[in-house]
């Protein structure tokens, strides 16, 4: 596992995703189709769970994961071929068992497409239930999610659908 001894070591927020837009994600308007969306959110996800040693070779090791309970997107502009997709991630809140991470996709480094508001359980595979988190890979969430209360809150987090609809 990287180790991360001091929260001045955190990403603040995290950002390792990048990928031009796949033409297998667009649809036939030429544009990138809902579960595509959902597809670059959860791979930009993925890569802040690796860092955290909380992927697919935690769950080799260890036979436990973290399972998505809930996921809300929010689509915000049209991304096309061509385009260049990045990621920011920001552990929001952590507890024994779970974790809720949001993520703001943009286009071309500036324009904000879509946002991924997402919780997700621990779960002990052998068990087939919900487990608490290691103490070392909670260390780490804690301290990312210290880190990342410094940054702005978006508006909207937490709301469900259609909470601006009126």
């Amino acid at each position: 596992m990287a180790g991360v001894t001091d929260v001045a070591d955190v990403p603040v927020p995290f950002q390792a995703y990048t990928s031009e837009v796949d033409d297998a994600w667009l649809d036939y308007n030429g544009h990138m189709n809902d579960a595509s969306y959902a597809v670059v959110l959860s791979q930009a996800t993925e890569l802040l769970l690796e860092w955290l040693d909380l992927s697919a070779g935690y769950r080799g090791k260890s036979g436990a994961g973290l399972y998505t309970a809930e996921s809300h997107i929010r689509f915000l502009a049209e991304c096309s071929r061509g385009q260049t997709l990045s990621a920011a991630s920001f552990v929001i809140a952590v507890a024994p068992k779970r974790v809720r991470i949001y993520t703001e996709l943009y286009v071309d480094g500036e324009t904000l497409a879509a946002s991924g508001d997402s919780i997700y359980i621990h779960v002990d595979g052998a068990a087939g239930r919900s487990a608490p988190i290691p103490e070392d890979r909670y260390l780490r969430l804690e301290q990312l999610a210290a880190a990342h209360a410094t940054l702005p809150r978006p508006e909207q987090l937490g709301e469900g659908v259609g909470a601006r609809w009126r």
